[in-house]
């Protein structure tokens, strides 16, 4: 069932998705119903709160921008123990697809999104995808993506994991201060910091407990590829996204300088425009 509201003039339409093993998502769609459809997927301990300055945006005058809240995050389930398959996250991105009708979407993968795009295109293939966008993503996780990943992010892990109520938010503080490069507003800062904290310590343990490697896979990824990323990046390191566009040929880049870990929210304009480019290149 969907409901749909108006935010700033701009429709919201909010639909409960049944993913993989029952578990309900919530996705939020804004835009173009009839614009080439993306699928915007948000990294650890995030939401689709994440992609607010794209869902509300001059993009949904072209395109139909769909976000779904990962398993564990969000207004998602928060299921006990359902995070360590790659085929449940594959379920749930599958299930988007087909519940909202997405022709060919683009799917826009920010960090740990990644790694859901690439479980979903190890179940399914690439037939009902229109292109990949990696931003500030990984491909692997475990012990092949640590030379990848910035060396305090490396640091306030164990902290992500902790019950303690004290330690988690200071962790958890510490995390939404490494995603950009300049401090956050105030009025930011607490949003990124509640949204993290409504994906309990077992959820962010149970989705870095995974070890993978999807070089391979990438290799032979024949759809349209554009890879995003931040050279500041102080979670995902920018060797990231340049060993992934060593492994797709075909891959476009875009290199940010002066932006840590989030392009779409530090600079949205750029942002904004090359997803408009790359869809309209489909």
């Amino acid at each position: 069932m969907a409901i749909t509201e108006t935010v700033d003039d701009i429709i919201v339409r909010t639909h409960q998705v049944t993913g993989g093993g029952g578990v309900q998502l919530h996705v939020e769609e804004t835009g173009n119903q009839s614009g080439q459809p993306v699928l915007f997927i948000h990294g650890l301990s995030q939401s689709r709160l994440a992609w607010n300055r794209q869902l509300h945006s001059e993009l949904t005058r072209d395109l139909r921008l769909v976000a779904l809240d990962l398993r564990g995050h969000g207004e998602s389930d928060r299921p006990t123990d359902a995070y360590g398959e790659s085929d449940l996250w594959a379920q749930d991105v599958a299930a988007v697809i087909r519940s909202l009708d997405l022709e060919r979407p683009i799917l826009s993968g920010w960090s740990y999104g990644g790694v859901v795009i690439c479980d979903y295109l190890s179940r399914f293939g690439e037939d009902r995808v229109g292109g990949v966008h990696l931003v500030g993503a990984v491909s692997r996780l475990g012990e092949p993506v640590l030379p990848f990943l910035g060396p305090r992010f490396l640091a306030v892990i164990p902290g992500l994991f902790s019950t303690d109520a004290e330690e988690s938010v200071t962790s958890l503080r510490t995390f939404g201060r490494l995603l950009t490069r300049e401090p956050l507003t105030p009025e930011d800062s607490y949003i990124v910091l509640g949204t993290a904290a409504t994906a309990p310590p077992r959820v962010r343990q149970g989705l870095l407990n995974r070890t993978l490697e999807y070089d391979g896979l990438l290799a032979g990824l024949r759809i349209p590829a554009l890879i995003t990323h931040g050279l500041e990046d102080e979670v995902i390191l920018p060797a990231m996204g340049r060993h992934n566009a060593s492994i797709i040929p075909h891959a476009r880049t875009s290199y940010y300088p002066h932006v840590g870990h989030a392009p779409f929210w530090e600079d949205p304009d750029r942002f904004n425009a090359e997803l408009r480019t790359f869809a309209a290149s489909l």
